[in-house]
């Protein structure tokens, strides 16, 4: 469920996502995204953050986990299709959801405030990225993990439908290199999968995976 395959770079605002969801019935697969099953689908749950949720599928297997899930998209048509379709599970899985329109640039997360924090695939440029996704690490408590998961710089030679500019790309080194001495890394990967390119030709692209866990809170310096 890859959600930022354009061919150019508009301004991705709230206006950008919400006709673009409007466009179609369903956007994405409706599964949760892979890398997000694999790593994990072996933690105990807890109370997590999916950044950029769209359409709910990681949210809604998240909380069928029991993980009490905030589910975060700028898109309030997004939000509004997420929840009918977590609503239309018939199970509790939606009173375990809450469903949130923010753009979290402006509004970032209270700080460790979940156990795990969850981004799949945002694609902004560095400046913000950097202080996105350290708005993200500073959200994760003691004890919890954080996954980020990108589109790989080496997809941009696949033929597969990518932004057309690389800085819109990272590899988890580039995540990795926000972290401190509270961190351990569990896993920095450029992970292998199957794609299809427009032309129907056969290739693989590269996640790039960083998950890691948080050991601690540094002391102050006396």
């Amino acid at each position: 469920m890859d959600r930022h395959d354009h061919d150019a770079l508009p301004t991705l605002d709230a206006g950008f996502w919400n006709d673009r969801y409007r466009s179609s019935h369903r956007i994405w697969s409706g599964n949760p995204n892979p890398q997000l099953v694999c790593e994990i689908a072996d933690l105990p749950p807890g109370r997590a953050l999916d950044v950029g949720c769209g359409e709910g599928a990681d949210a809604i297997w998240l909380a069928r986990r029991g993980w009490c899930v905030v589910a975060v998209d700028i898109s309030d048509v997004a939000l509004e299709r997420a929840a009918q379709h977590a609503h239309a599970t018939a199970d509790t899985t939606s009173v375990r959801i809450e469903w949130l329109q923010a753009d979290l640039l402006a509004r970032p997360p209270e700080p460790q405030s979940f156990d795990l924090v969850s981004c799949q695939f945002m694609q902004v440029p560095p400046q913000p990225r950097a202080q996105l996704f350290s708005s993200l690490v500073r959200a994760v408590r003691p004890g919890g993990t954080l996954l980020v998961v990108g589109h790989h710089p080496s997809d941009m030679g696949t033929g597969v439908r990518r932004p057309p500019m690389r800085e819109l790309f990272y590899t988890a080194d580039d995540v990795e290199g926000l972290l401190d001495d509270d961190w351990t890394v569990v896993v920095n990967d450029a992970r292998p999968r199957p794609a299809t390119t427009p032309e129907g030709v056969e290739t693989t692209v590269h996640d790039a995976v960083l998950r890691a866990k948080r050991e601690s809170l540094s002391l102050p310096k006396r």
